[in-house]
């Protein structure tokens, strides 16, 4: 039988967060590969199939909406769910420049991001 779970990664340099946001997407049958930081997420084995992305956009290093702008810029059509504690409309106007499918002011409620993701890959 062909495994049809689809593979989400989840981008933030907050472990503790990022662990979280592991468990929830398996729970509801994704697969959660997790990376520390943008350059982390760039240096993946490219065979690493990713179906979404969510992104922290404040990161250590190469910022979120820097990622993105370089994935685009690359080709890449991967859809983007951005989250952030930093709520300003400056940040929003840019998030959507820059193309995402969700927007998410942490403390996001687990189902606020699964309606996200869902939404991303057309379910």
């Amino acid at each position: 039988m062909e495994n049809l779970r689809r593979t989400v990664a989840v981008v933030d340099d907050d472990a503790s967060l990022r662990r979280s946001l592991g468990r929830l997407l398996n729970a509801y049958g994704f697969l959660a590969e997790e990376y520390a930081s943008a350059e982390a997420f760039l240096a993946r084995d490219p065979k690493t199939a990713i179906d979404c992305l969510v992104l922290d956009i404040d990161l250590s290093g190469m910022s979120g909406i820097d990622l993105q702008r370089r994935l685009k810029a690359e080709g890449t059509t991967l859809p983007v769910i951005f989250i952030t504690a930093l709520e300003t409309a400056f940040v929003k106007a840019e998030a959507e420049k820059v193309g995402c499918v969700a927007y998410l002011q942490k403390q996001f409620s687990g189902a606020a991001l699964i309606a996200a993701i869902n939404k991303a890959l057309g379910s």
